[in-house]
């Protein structure tokens, strides 16, 4: 009996990839809903509220997961929750099309909690394709209730609660998977004591009777002292018994074996139009000759369309928070603030920050959307599949290919995606070398170099260096994890399940929300956090003078012998490390630098930045040295910041500032050497 009966009930909701878990929690929970991590993890999970005929009920988000065989952070978040936190019933999502994958997660989620309904969603795909499927006789199979769904449309959603409403006052007993006499066995010695100590007996028994290390802490921690040592002489006597055999893979084939039955009863099929056409899809997609370049194809459309599409709202948003500034200014000036606090506040950190929110806000508007609306068609996954090859030769994931892209729009949003990578050496791997794919934060200072010394008048030109110089960031990150994967992250190349899931029609107006607010203002904010500070110390080393010379003309000169060997100068190299907050301000602060200003400056036309750049002595090397030097260079702070959180560790977070870093300077100081050597310089 609950303690009280209009308490909010407690529903889990799980599902494997891609079969519209969200869609179906969105569907439920509408706008009453918020998203955090899971307690010590990185794994985002969700939580809302639906009321149902005057019942509260809290539906949490589970992460998408295969297997409740825990070997990932994902895996471990969803068995954590269902067997410590003991939800009062569970929902699995199932793909109608795939059911068979998807009852495996089923038949696991059962052993833990027997109040479980399923929801066999895409129904209307399923149709699509001529799959029938026989819900009462699953139902029946299972010995729980089995709901019919097409969230995406709404329909089954009511029917879903109802049968959640009734799972939540009967106690299940669901048809359990046979086992091997031998295991059943031991199960049935085991389990009763488990369940005495608050776990689900017969699948933790599982779990311990392979050796699963988390789920043994938690036993010991529940037994007395007394009985410790029974039940662990028990557990060892047990396996002992057992022969010593592959135990998962016996757990696993018995799982299979089972779903392949529950499909042969339920599920009738035969291949539709659509089958037939994405077939022919997959040819040319997931195929090396034809896949690889249309996928680089569709990355430069992307990548067109947020350069070109960002220009104008970049414009008009400088423009308005450029009238702010004026408007701040005289508000300052008319309460009789001092001068040197007014520049402090405005001419430094709003300055700064209006800066980055003006470059960096309408490119990620604009390509995290398009990138998500791929991923949401089902495109991305092909990537994964085309580019594993490639990365699993430099000890790396192929999923490290989905990251890569994300990182052209921002590193930050690229180390946060290495989250779907299960390897943690992979993974680490991934978070390190993210960096090294440039993102859209420096298209903007490679654009202009590459117009300004290499490509006059020449767009073709122009994006075929810029062409070039993303090969060069994806090249040096290979390398990099060839490297990682050899010395201090040594180890074999995991293999790993990709899912190719069907094309689809994006949700567009979903897509849209979730990616400007789970991607761009989250980064957006981070960046304005480091933003913010970093200007007030910009506008303090250009107004403070020691000595008749300002600190930042001490800075300049003081890195001018290191930048002179790279390739470069004092002053854009001082621009580079200025630069940290947001890599939008290196060029600005550089050309303040230049015209020795108090604040920072930009440029009115590509031949006034070329006159000026010109002026100061650069020369097509010092051009090439800084394209060189934009691509590999420690991260922005909000990558920096965002690598701690997902690694929790100052060691790795440094490495991954320290190895870009060293990459660019070794580079600029061979090409500008061997410039000079032929006397090109």
């Amino acid at each position: 009996m609950r303690p009280h009966e209009d308490a909010p009930r407690r529903i889990a909701l799980a599902g494997n990839p891609n079969v519209g878990k969200s869609t179906v929690f969105n569907a439920l929970t509408g706008l009453h809903q918020h998203t955090g991590n899971w307690p010590g993890k990185t794994v985002a999970t969700a939580q809302g509220r639906v009321h149902f005929r005057g019942q509260s009920y809290t539906l949490v988000d589970l992460p998408g997961t295969y297997s409740l065989l825990a070997s990932s952070p994902e895996e471990e978040v969803a068995r954590d929750s269902l067997c410590f936190d003991r939800p009062d019933a569970a929902i699995v999502v199932t793909d109608a099309t795939a059911l068979e994958r998807n009852l495996n997660l089923v038949l696991q989620v059962l052993e833990i909690l027997p109040n479980t309904v399923v929801c066999v969603n895409l129904l209307d795909e399923a149709r699509k394709k001529r799959v029938q499927i026989d819900l009462a006789a699953l139902s029946r199979a299972l010995g729980v209730p089995v709901v019919g769904c097409a969230a995406r449309s709404g329909k089954g959603l009511p029917e879903l609660m109802e049968a959640v409403e009734g799972i939540c006052a009967q106690e299940c007993t669901p048809a359990s998977v046979p086992y091997p006499p031998r295991l059943e066995e031991a199960l049935a010695a085991l389990a009763p004591r488990v369940s005495g100590c608050g776990l689900p007996g017969r699948w933790t028994a599982l779990r311990l009777l392979e050796g699963e290390g988390a789920l043994y802490e938690q036993l010991l921690h529940r037994v007395g002292a007394g009985e410790e040592a029974a039940l662990v002489a028990q557990i060892a006597a047990l396996r002992q018994g057992l022969g010593g055999e592959a135990l998962r893979d016996t757990v696993v084939r018995a799982v299979n074996e089972r779903a392949a039955a529950l499909v042969g009863l339920c599920v009738r099929w035969e291949e539709s139009a659509a089958e037939r056409r994405e077939r022919r899809l997959d040819k040319l997609l997931a195929s090396k000759s034809v896949g690889i370049p249309l996928m680089l194809l569709g990355l430069g459309v992307v990548l067109w369309i947020t350069l070109q599409g960002a220009n104008v709202p970049s414009q008009w948003l400088s423009a308005a928070l450029g009238r702010l500034e004026t408007w701040l200014s005289a508000g300052a000036a008319r309460v009789g603030m001092a001068p040197w606090l007014q520049g402090l506040l405005i001419q430094g950190m709003y300055r700064t920050l209006a800066w980055v929110v003006s470059v960096m806000l309408p490119p990620m508007a604009i390509f995290f959307p398009l990138f998500t609306l791929l991923e949401d068609a089902g495109l991305l996954p092909r990537v994964a599949f085309n580019m594993d090859y490639l990365f699993r030769r430099c000890g790396a994931h192929g999923k490290q290919a989905l990251t890569c892209c994300m990182g052209l729009g921002c590193n930050a949003c690229g180390v946060m995606g290495c989250r779907i990578i299960d390897s943690p050496r992979e993974r680490l791997i991934a978070i390190v070398t993210n960096n090294f794919i440039p993102c859209n934060g420096r298209f903007p200072t490679l654009i202009a170099l590459i117009l300004v010394f290499f490509a006059a008048g020449s767009s073709p030109l122009a994006a075929l260096l810029l062409l070039g110089v993303l090969g060069l960031g994806l090249g040096a990150a290979l390398l990099s994890a060839k490297l990682l994967s050899v010395t201090v992250l040594k180890g074999q190349p995991s293999s790993f399940a990709l899912e190719l899931p069907p094309y689809r029609r994006p949700q567009v107006g979903r897509v849209i929300v979730r990616s400007v607010l789970d991607r761009t203002l989250f980064v957006l904010g981070r960046a304005a956090a480091v933003a913010a500070p970093a200007g007030l110390v910009i506008w303090l080393l250009a107004n403070v003078s020691v000595g008749g010379m300002t600190l930042l003309a001490r800075c300049t000169g003081a890195l001018e012998g290191l930048g002179q060997l790279m390739g470069l100068d004092g002053t854009i190299l001082t621009a580079f490390i200025l630069g940290f907050p947001a890599n939008e301000i290196v060029l600005p602060i550089a050309l303040m630098a230049y015209a020795v200003q108090g604040s920072m400056s930009s440029y009115a036309s590509l031949a006034e930045l070329g006159q000026i750049l010109t002026q100061n002595g650069w020369t097509w090397l010092t051009a090439l040295c800084a394209m060189i030097f934009s691509v590999m260079h420690f991260p922005c702070g909000t990558t920096c910041w965002t690598i701690w959180k997902e690694t929790k560790s100052v060691g790795w977070t440094a490495l991954a500032v320290a190895l870009p870093t060293a990459a660019g300077m070794a580079c600029c100081m061979a090409v500008a050497a061997l410039a000079r050597l032929l006397g090109a310089g």
